[in-house]
C-alpha cells in the first residue's frame, strides 16, 4: 500500500510539475540556461514563473583508472584519514580531550584509527565484490539540451527580454 503524500511533497511536485509551460528558449550547456533565467531576473522578470528543464538525460560514467588491491588499500587509508582526522576534530570540539590529553594527541590518535579502519573496510569491500567492478570512475548526468519554459501568459515578455541579451563573454 502506497502511502500519501506530505502537504510539503505535494508542493513540491506541484511546483516541479508544470506541464503547460512553454519554451521560450533553448541552450546546449546548463550554464547558458542558468545565465539567461538569471538574465531575466536581473531585469525583474517574475522568475517564480520560469523552469529549466534538461531534455534527452543520459547518464554519464568516466572511468578514472584500474581498482586492485594497492589501490583499494590506498584509497581506503586516504579516506580513512580524512574520515580520522573529521572524528578527531569532533572530539576535540566537545571536549573528549580532556585535560590530559592535547588537541594534537586526539587528532593523531583519529588519524591512525580512520587509516586503518579505512584499509580494513576496503579491502573488505574489494574482496565481497569478487572482481565484478575493477575500477573507479566519476559519474553524473547530462542532457543534450536545456530549454528555458515559463508560463504562458509570460512567455511573449521572456522572449524579449532574452532577445535582448547580450552575447556571453568569450573565455
Amino acid at each position: 500500500m502506497s502511502q500519501p503524500f506530505s502537504p510539503q511533497q505535494q508542493a513540491m511536485g506541484n511546483l516541479l510539475d508544470r506541464p503547460n509551460r512553454v519554451q521560450v528558449a533553448s541552450f546546449a550547456q546548463y550554464l547558458e540556461a542558468q545565465r539567461a533565467v538569471d538574465y531575466l531576473s536581473d531585469q525583474k522578470f517574475a522568475v517564480e514563473h520560469t523552469s529549466i528543464v534538461g531534455e534527452g538525460l543520459k547518464i554519464v560514467e568516466q572511468v578514472t583508472g584500474r581498482l586492485n588491491w594497492t589501490r583499494a588499500l590506498s584509497l581506503g587509508m586516504t579516506q580513512g584519514a580524512f574520515t580520522g582526522i573529521f572524528i578527531g576534530l569532533v572530539l576535540n570540539f566537545l571536549g573528549f580531550g580532556g585535560p590530559d590529553r592535547s588537541f594534537l594527541a586526539l587528532m593523531l590518535d583519529g588519524l591512525l584509527l580512520g587509516i586503518i579502519f579505512g584499509a580494513i573496510f576496503s579491502l573488505i569491500t574489494y574482496a565481497l565484490s569478487g572482481g565484478r567492478r575493477d575500477f573507479t570512475s566519476v559519474g553524473g548526468m547530462r542532457a543534450d539540451h536545456y530549454n528555458v519554459m515559463v508560463d504562458p501568459e509570460l512567455a511573449e515578455q521572456a522572449r524579449e527580454l532574452l532577445s535582448k541579451m547580450p552575447a556571453a563573454p568569450s573565455r
